[in-house]
């Protein structure tokens, strides 16, 4: 059997959803595997290696909570329609053990018990509020019962006797008997909406806490009272909690910014690390690994990690899109940059995976393209600005913005102290931060490339449309014909030949000089053409598509072509070259799209 053509050698994930107000659920597994959703994706990723990571696109629905088994081979995620999918970790293929529908609405939490056999899932149904099942046939064990509000979150005993413990915004926590599951009795110590309860590895005692900043201590068999924490209190809502590996410490996590270490047994502030003030840096979720790696969920989507022997501070950051990424470029250094539907900019190290956010203002609303060439990044939005900055050695941009005069489409540039922005009705030109020309054209531009002296626009008139710029006009130089609406354009690094993918997923090769397609035979992809790149020595172009594929063309082959099938759940919008070997037939691509994750490719070039 011939080697396939292409295997995906790195997955660099998007970073967990968050809600203002609402608790996310982390969770480490044994070996160290950080699991939480973001859209329909369920992510798993090493803690300390950036590019290891796995992500599960089974679900149609926005996913909300995943655990991992105790065992560690399966992982239980749930979706806001109240289904339960159960699936194999080990291996590529994540083989479904089963989907069961739980409860008849958003489940925002699960457990699984020491045995991995059993799951309770709560949440906000109309029917019922939780439902203990069976993993592998679904079949109940038990009744979850007792709470009057949505339920927030849940936890098993993992020692026998099984208990389970779920926490509501009625203000109670109902402690549960089994197996099977039965009620009884009702907590109320909390004053507030409770967000978490978690029993502790040992099973000897389990904790509570909610929005009145409050935190209590159980006895894990009888459910009784042992008392409430003191020492340096939260001062605002505390969303999360979990417990040390010895079930000697306790780390909760608060909309005020901070995370605290308790001690159990003195049930005191043994430590307290503040992340930040302001909205985005509210804690919203924590895990504590077996390892000992303790993580905190800021609302902004970071992940900070913390040191016990480390300061008052998070020991180091992981970072990644929270949305969907809608552009992307490659610098002269080989850094990946990607800008998101949110208006972020983050740049990647791609040979450790490394990722951060790109300083400065930003925009406010969705990167509609992204352009480098030396040290300049350019940025345009949907919030109709053009942003430009500097590259810097610390991996951040110096940005400036200035607005555009209707809401940019879209832009391609290559860099040489002018850019080109497509807008409604409109082509205009920037050099050193200013506006230098406009021109109104009869046709809606959309997709646009420039070598400097020629600039390509794609129009909804089924024509690429090709500029001469001489530094103070643009003037229409010719016409190229296309099947559809040219929605992407790329020109040859020799600026020879150009491109076109256009709304029906085909794409046509020009001679720009001969003003006429050379090749029109392009037309696996069924869906809009979102990305195309070439590369650095011309010989092989990569297109992306709304269809979720990533094809590799040959310019000198055109009959041949490696098809990434299902490269991006959700649809591909950006491609670029890493590297590129055509002597040896080999090559690197990074494909971004709808699911925030950038997935790098080992492509044998047709």
């Amino acid at each position: 059997m011939a080697p396939p053509a292409f295997t995906q050698t790195a997955l660099f994930p998007c970073n967990p959803n968050t809600d203002r107000g609402v608790s996310t659920k982390l969770h480490i597994s044994k070996d160290n595997k950080l699991v939480y959703a973001n859209g329909k994706t369920v992510i798993i990723r090493d803690l300390k290696n950036a590019s290891v990571a796995k992500a599960y696109s089974g679900h149609t629905r926005n996913v909300t909570v995943a655990r991992f088994s105790p065992t560690g081979y399966y992982c239980a995620s749930a979706d806001i329609t109240g289904t339960v999918r159960v699936w194999d970790t080990v291996g590529e293929d994540n083989i479904l053990k089963g989907e069961y529908p739980a409860i008849s609405g958003r489940i925002n939490d699960l457990a699984w018990d020491g045995e991995s056999k059993r799951i309770i899932a709560v949440g906000d149904g109309r029917e019922a509020f939780g439902k203990a099942f069976m993993f592998d046939t679904g079949s109940s064990t038990g009744e979850i019962a007792g709470h009057t509000k949505v339920v927030n979150a849940v936890s098993i005993r993992h020692q026998r006797p099984f208990r389970a413990a779920t926490a509501s915004d009625d203000y109670t926590i109902v402690f549960h008997t089994g197996v099977p599951f039965k009620f009884e009795k009702t907590i109320k110590t909390h004053t507030r909406f409770v967000q978490d309860v978690k029993f502790s590895g040992t099973g000897d005692h389990f904790a509570s806490v909610g929005s009145d900043s409050k935190i209590f201590l159980y006895d894990g068999k009888t459910g009784e009272t042992i008392g409430e924490f003191g020492g340096a209190a939260h001062k605002g809502s505390i969303m999360a909690a979990n417990w040390s590996p010895d079930s000697k410490t306790l780390v909760t996590s608060s909309m005020d910014g901070t995370v605290k270490l308790w001690d159990v047994e003195r049930k005191e502030t043994v430590q307290t690390w503040t992340v930040g003030t302001g909205v985005q840096n509210q804690q919203v979720g924590n895990a504590w690994g077996a390892d000992g790696d303790i993580v905190s969920l800021s609302m902004s989507g970071i992940v900070n990690v913390f040191d016990q022997r480390k300061g008052e501070a998070p020991a180091r950051f992981l970072v990644g899109p929270q949305k969907a990424i809608t552009s992307t470029t490659l610098t002269s250094s080989g850094t990946f940059l990607a800008g998101t539907a949110d208006g972020r900019i983050l740049s990647y190290e791609t040979a450790s995976g490394d990722a951060n956010l790109v300083s400065g203002s930003g925009h406010t609303s969705l990167v509609t393209s992204l352009g480098s060439a030396g040290d300049s990044v350019l940025s345009v939005g949907f919030d109709d600005t053009v942003a430009r900055g500097q590259r810097r050695r610390e991996k951040h941009d110096r940005r400036q913005q200035l607005s555009c005069r209707l809401s940019p489409s879209l832009w391609r540039s290559r860099v040489r102290g002018r850019q080109f922005v497509s807008e409604i009705g409109t082509i205009e030109a920037f050099r050193s931060n200013q506006r230098v020309a406009e021109l109104s054209v009869g046709y809606q531009p959309n997709g646009i490339a420039t070598t400097g002296k020629v600039v390509a626009v794609g129009g909804d008139d089924l024509k690429v449309h090709l500029y001469s710029w001489d530094g103070t006009a643009l003037k229409e130089s010719g016409t190229l014909d296309t099947r559809g609406t040219v929605m992407s354009l790329a020109f040859s690094p020799d600026e020879k030949l150009l491109v076109a993918g256009d709304s029906s997923g085909k794409i046509t090769l020009f001679d720009v000089v001969e003003k006429k397609a050379v090749e029109s035979r392009w037309a696996h992809h069924t869906s809009r053409i979102t990305a195309l790149a070439w590369t650095s020595a011309g010989t092989h172009i990569a297109s992306g598509s709304l269809d979720t594929h990533v094809f590799v063309w040959s310019v000198a082959a055109p009959a041949r072509n490696v098809a990434i099938r299902h490269a991006g759940p959700g649809g591909v919008n950006g491609v670029a070259w890493l590297e590129a070997d055509a002597g040896a037939g080999k090559a690197k691509l990074a494909s971004a799209g709808a699911d925030g994750c950038v997935r790098v490719w080992e492509v044998k070039l047709p």
